[in-house]
């Protein structure tokens, strides 16, 4: 079990629900770049499906879909799912940044304490998906020190499989996750 204060020494680190689907809608909303390469539109709809989704197999008990606040309000949003896609793996179903606060390393900064909890806490690799095409997405996260494993096609969409490695495990090679 993740302890969501340790994601950020930064910011005040709260579970978000459906009653908090107005507030990531509106963040959501400003993000219009992300939104044109995935193929969907925000909505409360889909803010709320998604605070109730969890990868195949993976219990919604694992899912911490949790906002990062400062004095100012919501500076960001993250949805990370323990465990996935194994034991040893965190994986970041979707992050977005207050489009205000996008350029000035906020969001690097953010993920860089994410990414350090999580190896203190024993985790060798974080892993996610980009949106195949989009210069945005690609870019901030090669930025960070994640690189592309491999492509999916689901649906008529490809995401970019991109992971960083954490910390060391002889059993598993960077790129492989335990089966």
């Amino acid at each position: 079990m993740l302890d969501i204060s340790k994601l950020s020494s930064q910011y005040d680190v709260r579970f978000m629900g459906q009653s908090d689907a107005d507030e990531i809608l509106a963040l959501c909303l400003q993000n219009t770049q992300y939104y044109r390469y995935c193929g969907k539109q925000p909505s409360r709809e889909l803010i709320i499906n998604d605070l109730n989704m969890t990868p195949p197999g993976i219990e919604l008990s694992c899912k911490y879909y949790v906002g990062f606040y400062d004095a100012d309000g919501l500076v960001a949003i993250m949805d990370l799912i323990d465990g996935y896609p194994g034991s040893d793996y965190g994986y970041i179903g979707f992050f977005m940044m207050n489009q205000q606060l996008q350029g000035n390393q906020i969001g690097s900064g953010i993920i860089r304490e994410v990414c350090r909890y999580l190896k203190q806490a024993g985790y060798t690799a974080v892993r996610l998906g980009i949106d195949k095409g989009n210069p945005q997405s690609t870019h901030f996260w090669k930025k960070n020190g994640f690189v592309v494993v491999k492509e999916v096609e689901r649906d008529g969409w490809t995401a970019l499989v991109a992971e960083k490695t954490l910390s060391s495990n002889p059993l598993y090679p960077p790129g492989q996750p335990p089966k």
